[in-house]
């Protein structure tokens, strides 16, 4: 292949002028084909090419990146010179060859990336929608196929292949509108008509909700709302760089209890997901880690350059996208834990989604966000819509003391994640 030939070509030039040479490689092609005004709008077909550089020379470390393969010797010298320009750090090196500890399960060899597949899944999106009387106003299905790899000059070069297939439908009657969506490597995954069908649902359901009065009420958060609000709080949280940098709530906790003695947190590898993988964006062998175990913190996430700055050695979560710098990540992060009692059998605000997530605080847990979607749950089915309202609390602080996780766990990018019922949450109303 043209990609390994140049990465091959860019090691040798490199190791003539610095001590070390990574190249991080990735090209795929992608359908994608849009809704528009209720019907399958355009469809589009494209390919992409991205190339990462960094090299080390005497502890400093430059990086350039690339979409063109014709100008790779201009990034190889984009790289050098910004390692000129860098700050020495303690520097253990890149990787060398290992052996892995599992496999990934991140491809499907039957998603065909064609504009015929992706109308197909649209055809089905809008059929489930029409299952209720809305209006659909916008959604898309993707479909996608790449592959990366990586390589340095300690004789690592491993490559992956990569699929995905996503859907979504945005819906709307009157002044109610109803978001749905669902990501997987495996085409069998996706269930287009539901996702259309329940996008729908929430829009003709959610019309003519009653309005809920500030106070303290249990609250019930759908998987979309959880991974919403603790992806913005406690993934920065698990991140070595922010613990030693002063900016993780949980830093000097390991081993102290920190969250509900029923929760676990760990990343799987392994497990089938968007991230699945068996090496990170640097070459180093991953594994199962455990970051929380029955809510007593464990460990922290590392790269490579944390890692070797502060003594700790990479847990082998890099991750990065396209040309971009690696940074520590989670591959499939699951917060999970035994199901005793389901969340919504006794009377709560179920919440589906939140709109303003982004504005969490990661160091405190701070948070305040518009719920979407909201309903009473009662007896495990949403009972009556809710007109919109706010929702305020510290996310260490809720997980502390939870009422229930569901049986309903979901995807949510690269977490996975149930409903999680809170007591007595602060709801901000009429």
């Amino acid at each position: 292949m043209i990609g390994d030939d140049l990465i091959a070509r860019i090691l040798r030039e490199g190791e003539r002028r610095a001590d070390e040479v990574e190249v991080f490689y990735a090209r795929g092609t992608s359908v994608s084909a849009e809704i528009k005004k209720g019907i399958l709008g355009t469809a589009e077909e494209s390919e992409a090419w991205s190339m990462a550089i960094r090299t080390v020379r005497d502890g400093r470390i430059g990086s350039s990146s690339t979409g063109d393969p014709d100008r790779w010797k201009e990034c190889l010298e984009a790289a050098l010179a910004s390692g000129r320009l860098a700050t020495p750090q303690q520097w253990g090196g890149f990787p060398k060859p290992a052996e892995m500890a599992g496999t990934a399960s991140s491809s499907d060899p039957d998603i065909v990336v064609a504009i015929e597949d992706a109308a197909g899944m649209v055809d089905a999106l809008l059929a489930g929608a029409a299952e209720h009387p809305v209006e659909v106003v916008g959604g898309s299905a993707d479909l996608a196929r790449s592959y990366i790899a990586v390589a340095n000059t300690n004789g690592v070069a491993y490559g992956m292949d990569r699929t995905v297939a996503a859907v979504s439908l945005e819906a709307i009657r009157e002044q109610s509108t109803g978001y749905e969506f669902d990501a997987s490597p495996f085409r069998a995954d996706i269930d287009a008509r539901s996702v259309g069908e329940e996008a729908a649902a929430l829009a003709a359901r959610s019309l003519g909700g009653s309005e809920v009065a500030t106070g303290r009420y249990d609250v019930v958060l759908s998987p979309v709302a959880a991974a919403s609000i603790l992806g913005q709080v406690i993934l920065p949280a698990l991140s070595g760089r922010n613990v030693k940098a002063g900016r993780s709530f949980l830093a000097d906790k390991v081993g102290e209890q920190v969250f509900d003695e029923t929760l676990s947190v760990y990343d799987d590898p392994f497990a089938p997901g968007l991230g699945s993988t068996a090496w990170d964006a640097e070459g180093t062998p991953t594994r199962r880690l455990v970051f929380v175990e029955q809510g007593v913190l464990r460990r922290f996430a590392y790269d490579l350059k944390t890692g070797y700055r502060y003594g700790e050695g990479s847990t082998g979560s890099a991750v990065r996208s396209g040309g971009d710098t690696p940074g520590i990540g989670f591959h499939n992060l699951f917060i999970d834990g035994p199901r005793v009692k389901e969340p919504g059998d006794e009377r709560a605000v179920w919440i589906h989604d939140v709109v303003g997530a982004h504005t969490a605080n990661p160091f405190s847990g701070d948070f305040s966000v518009e719920i979407s979607n909201p309903f009473w749950i009662e007896g495990g089915d949403l009972v009556e819509p809710i007109r919109t309202a706010m929702f305020a609390g510290n996310a260490f602080e809720m997980l502390r003391a939870i009422g229930g996780l569901g049986n309903d766990a979901r995807h949510v990018g690269r977490l996975t994640i149930p409903s999680i019922r809170l007591n007595n949450q602060q709801i901000i109303g009429k």
